[in-house]
């Protein structure tokens, strides 16, 4: 890949992220926790006695953490825009010309 693509985009705003990438993120976290939730119910039913007791039980909390976890707002802050490695080309600063205005 050229070095172009592995940059990050540069940060020009201070915006928080979206509302809509926000929900997406809660609704994974969510779905992943429900997703271990049934592993563990699949998983009670194949294993012996101390074992399956244990993954109950991992069952029934589980749905409190993935409700905690889906409730959770980001509260991260936004991460502090890179410094150019490169020094970039800028406009010259304002110059003021000497003169005189002549009246016809």
């Amino acid at each position: 890949m050229s070095p172009a693509k592995l940059r990050k985009p540069a940060l020009i705003t201070s915006a928080r992220f979206g509302r809509t990438l926000d929900t997406d993120a809660r609704r994974v976290r969510y779905l992943w926790t429900m997703g271990v939730r049934v592993a563990c119910f699949i998983a009670a039913t194949l294993t012996p006695l101390p074992w399956n007791l244990l993954l109950l039980l991992a069952a029934a909390v589980l749905p409190a953490f993935a409700v905690m976890l889906a409730n959770a707002i980001d509260q991260r802050s936004l991460p502090e825009p890179e410094q150019a490695e490169t020094e970039r080309p800028a406009l010259p600063g304002a110059e003021t010309v000497g003169g005189t205005v002549e009246d016809e």
